[in-house]
């Protein structure tokens, strides 16, 4: 009898080894595991705040755009306002030019129609000239005469 137990706490001392063999792997695989969860819950800690820095950065690109947006609305609505009077003004000129050219078409008329009137009165001014020297000869021969 005293055998068997012996066998039997032999068998028992054999299970509790493999059991405690069991045991260390666990206790090693779960500090292990637990390793890698603490590294991995680091590995979202850091990544959770890299990725508010950048929502934080974002934000700030994404506000400061609004604001060069906001100043580049005004300076393109100044632009069509002045865009706008610059073609009232050129059509404005327009107006004159055409009103000017008219003007200067009519007196290019005048002035070629005055030309001609000039050369008309010079050759009657070179004929009366003529005439008044023929006429003061005579009278220059008949006071001579006389």
């Amino acid at each position: 009898r005293l055998t068997g137990q012996q066998q039997e706490i032999n068998r028992l001392m054999q299970r509790k080894s493999a059991v405690d063999e069991k045991n260390a792997r666990l206790k090693n695989e779960f500090c292990n595991l637990n390793q890698k969860f603490k590294d991995k819950s680091q590995e979202l800690k850091d990544t959770e705040e890299c990725a508010q820095k950048k929502k934080e950065q974002n934000r700030l690109v994404i506000k400061n755009l609004e604001e060069e947006n906001k100043g580049l609305n005004i300076c393109c609505a100044d632009l069509l306002s002045d865009l706008e009077k610059l073609r009232k003004q050129e059509a404005q000129w327009k107006k004159e030019k055409s009103g000017n050219d008219a003007r200067i078409e009519n007196l290019e008329t005048d002035l070629a129609e005055t030309r001609e009137q000039i050369k008309s009165l010079h050759s009657i001014y070179g004929n009366l000239s003529s005439q008044v020297d023929v006429k003061q000869e005579e009278l220059f021969q008949k006071n001579c005469d006389v």
